[in-house]
């Protein structure tokens, strides 16, 4: 009898492959990134809306105001300092002279007037018995001043913003702006209530001497706009009229006005910045009375 062969069933062991996901690459790191910059860059504006008064973020938006556009040439001029030295013979802008004349100023009544050239004008003697009592009573002027600014609560703070300087024509006060203080809101003349103040004890001290004023405007470099051909000329100006108003408001003598003028940004603060707040400014010259 024969035999039958028993075949075995052939086994077959199959393995899964195991298929990886692919590689996503690091777009996701990027993208945390941004989130984290833009929550941090969140923080930080609640952080100074609730650390800073309404004075210094006044003076925050006027500094990062999306609406202000830097000129290139201002002034009329290629350089830095657009041709014009810092210091200026009798408070008037250098170089602005045509054809042997000054350019108009507003005189105290708010009307205009045409100096006379200097050619023209014969210079008085300098009496020096008058200047001598006029440096007395302008550094007298000056203590003063800083005491009443030192003991006024409404102005602490402040102090610095407001400056003496000596210059050939007697003694000029500097009202300065700067990143979180505003003597004005944006692209016009009205003071805010602190640089209001300010003006205010300065013209008390002011109204206590006889001699007469110069009145300064002074702008940066910044555009606010041209709307029915307004411009940092026009700005300056208007402010420089404002702070005679103040002036008057407080006690000084319209009559002592001697002249009023806007110098737009043709002499500014700091030369080297033309959009440095420093550069806005006012400034108010008591003169020797032989000036």
């Amino acid at each position: 009898m024969k035999h039958e062969q028993k075949i075995e069933p052939e086994i077959i062991i199959m393995r899964a492959k195991k298929h990886h996901a692919a590689h996503h690459g690091g777009a996701w790191k990027i993208a945390y990134a941004d989130f984290v910059t833009a929550m941090m860059a969140f923080f930080m504006l609640m952080w100074i809306l609730g650390a800073t008064d309404e004075n210094q973020r006044r003076g925050i938006a006027d500094y990062f105001t999306p609406t202000i556009i830097q000129m290139k040439n201002s002034g009329g001029s290629n350089g830095i300092m657009g041709g014009r030295a810092l210091e200026s013979e009798e408070g008037v802008a250098p170089k602005a002279a045509m054809n042997g004349r000054r350019p108009a100023a507003i005189t105290g009544g708010g009307g205009m007037r045409a100096e006379a050239s200097k050619d023209a004008a014969t210079p008085k003697p300098v009496d020096a018995k008058v200047q001598r009592a006029d440096e007395e009573q302008l550094r007298a002027l000056e203590k003063r001043l800083a005491a009443r600014i030192d003991g006024d609560p409404t102005l602490k703070g402040l102090k610095g913003q407001i400056r003496f300087v000596r210059v050939k024509d007697g003694l000029r006060i500097d009202f300065v702006e700067r990143a979180d203080f505003a003597m004005f809101g944006i692209g016009n003349a009205r003071f805010s209530p602190a640089a209001a103040a300010m003006v205010k004890t300065v013209a008390a001290a002011v109204a206590e001497t006889p001699n007469r004023l110069t009145v300064r405007g002074h702008t940066d470099s910044l555009r606010y706009g041209t709307l029915g051909g307004a411009n940092n000329w026009t700005l300056s100006t208007l402010r420089a009229d404002a702070t005679r108003q103040a002036l008057s408001a407080a006690g000084v003598d319209e009559r002592r006005f001697r002249r009023i003028e806007g110098v737009a940004d043709t002499d500014p603060y700091n030369a080297q910045d033309h959009t440095d707040p420093r550069n806005r400014r006012i400034s108010v010259t008591l003169l020797y009375r032989d000036a």
